[in-house]
């Protein structure tokens, strides 16, 4: 099988990768060590493989590993750290947002590509944005009362 050989700024840092012609993104970070990103439908519905790439939520499990070149990703373990959380992940914390944890950094990926964009949403833009992100174990309402509340208290940094 021919290799290719890409580059891109993953998490701030200047990385190359040699990827299979057909390789998903997904599989690509995972190959390297970012767990963070999940397999879920590997079909782009459920938002577990969501990384951001140029400023923007994306399903990596739809993106193949060829279009990441010359690109800007972030991963979850990109942002905040275990003993110094983003306001995002602190914000579902303390709402109570997170359960078993699996859809947690999608989440917090989309909704850090969502309030870098738009710093002040609505509560309809926010569903809106959010949308696409599934959780089987909150039912959502502690997820928006996060997102709403960092909405209005413009916490993040």
């Amino acid at each position: 099988m021919i290799k290719k050989k890409i580059s891109f700024t993953l998490n701030g840092e200047l990385k190359e990768f040699e990827i299979n012609p057909n390789e998903r993104l997904l599989t690509l970070l995972r190959r390297n060590g970012y767990k963070g990103t999940k397999y879920g439908c590997l079909e782009g519905t459920c938002g577990t493989c969501t990384v951001i790439m140029d400023g923007k939520a994306v399903d990596s499990c739809i993106v193949f590993a060829f279009q990441a070149d010359e690109r800007v990703i972030e991963t979850i373990e990109g942002v905040g750290a275990g003993n110094e959380p983003h306001e995002i992940q602190k914000a579902l914390i303390d709402e109570g947002a997170v359960q078993c944890g699996y859809c947690t950094p999608g989440m917090v990926l989309s909704a850090k590509a969502m309030f870098d964009e738009n710093p002040t949403p609505s509560e309809d833009y926010i569903k809106v944005q959010m949308d696409g992100n599934f959780c089987r174990c909150t039912g959502y309402e502690k997820i928006w009362s996060a997102m709403k509340k960092l909405s209005v208290s413009h916490k993040l940094r």
